[in-house]
Parts: structure tokens; C-alpha cells; sequence
């Protein structure tokens, strides 16, 4: 099962590592799961760019990315050469090891949990 280690923009959240991650499962998917914030305006159909993570280490253990997530990550906020969409980062292998920051979320206006 793969390990996913959060950190987050915002220094007043902890790191947090999610420890057996199903293969097949997104980014968002894993937020979702352990509590962790992160918006998502489109409900994760890559049709906005709210769920913007930086993937830090493990790209090569997600789904590669498209144009159209391309496009929406040039509208997301600060993008980056490692942004990409929580929701199209499926995890590809069973012992990917991934590091995600997630940008401060308090300058999104978005869904919530």
C-alpha cells in the first residue's frame, strides 16, 4: 500500500503521512478520507483547479498529467513546475511513496468538509 506525506503552506498545520493507500485512489480521495482540507469546487471532475496540490516527490507514481488538467492548473493560484489537480493524481503503484504541500487554503473560496 502506498504512503502519501502531507505538508501544508499554512505553518500553523502538522505534516501528515497517510500510511496504506489503496493503488487507484487520488489525492483528493486520500484528503478526503483523513480529514485533511483541501477545496474542491468541481467535486473532482477536473473541471476547476481548487484542489491544486505541489507535488514534491513520487510524480512518477501518479497518472501523468493531461491537457485539460494542464489548462486548469495554469488558472490555479501560485502554480508551479510540480502543481498539479489533487483529483487527477491517481496513485499508480502500491509501494509509491509521495510527498504533496498543499498551498494555504484560506485564499480559496471553495467547498469545504
Amino acid at each position: 500500500m502506498a504512503t502519501v506525506k502531507f505538508t501544508f503552506e499554512d505553518p500553523s498545520i502538522p505534516p501528515k503521512t497517510i500510511e496504506n493507500v489503496p493503488e487507484g485512489y487520488s489525492l483528493l480521495e486520500v484528503t478526503e478520507d483523513h480529514d485533511i482540507h483541501l477545496n474542491h469546487n468541481c467535486g473532482g471532475v477536473c473541471a476547476c483547479s481548487t484542489c491544486h496540490v505541489y507535488v514534491e516527490k513520487g510524480e512518477e507514481y501518479l497518472e501523468e498529467i493531461s491537457d485539460k488538467e494542464e489548462d486548469f492548473v495554469d488558472r490555479a493560484i501560485n502554480p508551479r513546475l510540480e502543481s498539479r489537480l489533487g483529483c487527477q493524481c491517481i496513485i499508480l503503484e502500491e509501494d509509491a511513496v509521495i510527498e504533496v504541500q498543499i498551498p494555504d487554503q484560506s485564499r480559496i473560496i471553495g467547498h469545504e468538509h
